[in-house]
């Protein structure tokens, strides 16, 4: 299920059920940032693309000072409601590329699968910039695996994918060469310290929830309505079919760097 360049604009539109199906981050995760780059009450904090705030809490309750930059009109309100008792919070509307922030100004900038949708000599420029001498860029994102454990489940729907959307990249699964490369980018801009690390969790859904989950994802919202719901229709027999239930393996991966 890979998300397709130009496509941003579809998770708004299910913001309330992307807040509430897209899963978290673990733990380890969080205490591997904060051993890189200690964050306080008196840190200055930047996340780009909050979303529905899956990423945003472990690091708010520092105290730090957070600002979150957020294309969606609708996952901003949502987030300003969710966090309405922090006064260290504050969301502004609009793409990273074009809101203008303080040069040097940030200990730490942050973005949790969100990042790929800007382009990289933009995003990565602009980050470096906006960063403090010995701030940190944390880049992580989840990436789900099919049900390894039900093979013939797994190879059923990927036969859905092929007559319903044929353009769909064929599953494979998160690598260690894929996190190092991703990491390497950084070194482009002027960023030192190259940091990764891999974490890996699973989620089980019924039926019903996955096909709720699959509502969320920018390439199948973009679907014809028809269409979708026929697909979103013989996955869920399949699943049924299957013992009602259906487990993605996820694989969770962290880049961290530094400026100089």
């Amino acid at each position: 299920m890979q998300d397709i360049k130009g496509l941003e604009w579809t998770f708004d539109t299910v913001a309330p059920i992307y807040a509430k199906l897209r899963p978290g981050y673990v733990k380890e995760l969080y205490q591997r940032i904060f051993d890189f780059i200690p964050i306080r009450g008196s840190s200055n904090v930047l996340e780009v693309g909050i979303g529905g705030a899956q990423a945003t809490l472990p690091i708010l309750q520092t105290g730090c000072r957070l600002t979150a930059v957020e294309y969606g009109a609708h996952f901003s309100e949502l987030c300003r409601e969710k966090f309405k008792d922090y006064r260290n919070f504050s969301v502004i509307t609009g793409r990273f590329e074009e809101v203008g922030f303080d040069s040097g100004a940030y200990d730490l900038i942050f973005s949790a699968s969100a990042f790929h949708w800007i382009p990289e000599e933009i995003g990565y420029s602009k980050v470096f910039s906006l960063l403090k001498s010995g701030g940190a860029f944390a880049r992580f994102a989840n990436h789900p695996f099919v049900d390894k454990g039900r093979k013939e489940l797994s190879d059923e729907i990927q036969k859905l994918y092929a007559i319903y959307m044929p353009s769909a990249s064929k599953p494979a699964e998160y690598t260690e060469e894929m996190a190092k490369a991703r990491a390497e980018i950084a070194r482009r801009y002027g960023f030192e310290d190259i940091q990764w690390e891999l974490y890996h969790r699973t989620r089980t859904f019924s039926a019903a929830e996955y096909i709720t989950l699959l509502g969320t994802y920018s390439d199948h919202i973009a679907l014809e309505e028809q269409k979708r719901t026929e697909f979103f229709s013989k996955i869920e027999q399949a699943i049924n079919r299957y013992g009602g239930e259906i487990t993605l393996y996820d694989t969770i991966d962290l880049q961290l760097a530094r400026k100089p």
